[in-house]
């Protein structure tokens, strides 16, 4: 069954078990989790999923800061490739390596934007 505000659908439940992880880069909205969920997919997907989900709220600039959408794209440049790319090191290097390499890249990305974060901040 569809829902009518899509804060209700699961997947902003499952996003907003992520928010507090993110508040500390400024990415503490759900639809911004949201929209990383679904870059794991497609990293072009971020973008266009933000449009929709803040599409009726002023758009995306509604709640991200210059620095918080530099933490942002940051993030995302660095976090877990796509699904294609992660099931292409499964079948080269074997399931644990996929994961490994999945865990790191989303732990030096969230380190390296927080940095970003911590830094722009003292500028901004």
């Amino acid at each position: 069954q569809m829902v009518t505000d899509s804060s209700d659908s699961i997947m902003a439940l499952i996003a907003s078990l992520l928010v507090p992880v993110f508040r500390p880069l400024g990415l503490g909205d759900w639809r911004i989790c949201t929209s990383l969920i679904t870059g794991v997919v497609a990293k072009e997907s971020v973008v266009s999923t933000m449009e929709i989900l803040f599409a009726g709220v002023g758009g995306v600039t509604s709640s991200l800061t210059t620095l918080s959408a530099l933490t942002l794209l940051v993030f995302s440049l660095l976090y877990t490739p796509c699904v294609a790319a992660i099931a292409s090191i499964k079948r080269e290097m074997g399931k644990r390596w996929a994961v490994s390499v999945v865990i790191w890249q989303c732990v030096l990305a969230w380190l390296v934007a927080f940095l970003v974060s911590v830094i722009g901040g003292l500028f901004l």
